[in-house]
C-alpha cells in the first residue's frame, strides 16, 4: 500500500504525464544548444579552463545549475498558486494527509523532474565526450542533493508570501546571479574577495565543485564529505522552514 508521501507524488505524476515528454524533448534540446554555443563555440576562443577543455569544465557546471534552476522553480510557483489561486493543497488536507506528506510528495516530485533533466543532460555530454569517469554518473544525486537543497527553502517562502513579487524577485536577485558567479562557467577563484565568499557560502558551488570531480574523475577542490554535509544542511533548516511555513498557512 502506498504512503502517504508517494500517493502525493502520484497526483502530481498523474498531471504531469501531460508534458513529461516536452519537458524531456527541452532536457535534451537545451544541454545541446548550450553545449555547442558555450562549450564548442566560446571553449574555441577560451580554450582550457582549470586544465580541461572548456566544454568539459562546463558540463558539471551546468549539471547543477539545472538542478538549482528546477528545484527553485517547483517550489515557487506551483507552491503559490496552490496556496493561492488553485487552491489544490487544501483540497490535499480534506484527505487524511499531514504537513509532511504534502511536502515530501512535492520534493519527490522534484527530484523526479530534475533526475530526467539531468540524465538528459549527461547523455548529451557523453555525445559530446565530455565525461571521463564512470564517477559521473554520482553527479545524478548530487544534482539531486543539491536541487532538494534550494527547493526546500523556496517551498517556504513561496508558501509565507502573499504576493509573486516576492519570488520574482528571488529568482532574478539570488537565483540567477548564483548561476553566473558560483563556479558554473569559470573557477571562483577568478572572483573577487566578497563575490568568493558569497560563491562559497551558496549551495550551488558546492554542487558544481562534486559534479565536475565525478564527470573529471579526480579529486574535488574542497572535502567531498564536507560538500555533502553541507549540502544536508540546507536541506534539513529548509525542511524546518518549509514544514513550519506550509503548516502556519494551513491552520491558521
Amino acid at each position: 500500500m502506498a504512503t502517504p508521501a508517494v500517493s502525493v507524488l502520484e497526483t502530481h505524476l498523474t498531471s504531469y504525464r501531460q508534458t513529461w515528454r516536452a519537458d524531456a524533448a527541452s532536457s535534451l534540446i537545451t544541454p545541446f544548444l548550450i553545449l555547442v554555443t558555450f562549450g564548442v563555440g566560446v571553449g574555441a576562443y577560451v580554450g582550457r579552463m582549470d586544465g580541461v577543455p572548456y566544454a568539459d569544465y562546463l558540463v558539471p557546471g551546468l549539471l547543477a545549475a539545472g538542478a538549482v534552476q528546477l528545484g527553485t522553480w517547483a517550489g515557487s510557483y506551483p507552491v503559490f498558486s496552490g496556496l493561492n489561486w488553485l487552491k489544490n493543497f487544501h483540497l490535499m488536507f480534506t484527505a487524511p494527509l499531514r504537513v509532511g506528506d504534502v511536502l515530501a510528495g512535492h520534493a519527490l516530485f522534484a527530484q523526479v523532474q530534475i533526475a530526467i533533466s539531468g540524465a538528459a543532460l549527461l547523455l548529451v555530454a557523453a555525445a559530446f565526450g565530455t565525461l571521463h569517469s564512470w564517477w559521473a554518473l554520482v553527479a545524478l544525486p548530487v544534482a539531486g542533493l543539491v536541487g532538494l537543497s534550494v527547493f526546500l527553502p523556496m517551498y517556504a517562502l513561496a508558501a509565507s508570501v502573499r504576493v509573486e513579487m516576492y519570488m520574482n524577485m528571488t529568482l532574478q536577485f539570488v537565483v540567477l546571479p548564483l548561476t553566473l558567479f558560483a563556479g558554473v562557467y569559470f573557477p571562483v577563484s577568478d572572483l573577487p574577495t566578497v563575490l568568493r565568499a558569497l560563491a562559497y557560502a551558496s549551495p550551488l558551488w558546492h554542487a558544481a565543485d562534486l559534479c565536475r570531480a565525478a564527470t573529471l574523475g579526480r579529486a574535488p577542490d574542497w572535502s567531498a564529505s564536507g560538500h555533502v554535509v553541507y549540502l544536508l544542511c540546507w536541506v534539513a533548516t529548509g525542511g524546518w522552514l518549509a514544514h513550519r511555513a506550509l503548516r502556519k498557512r494551513l491552520y491558521v
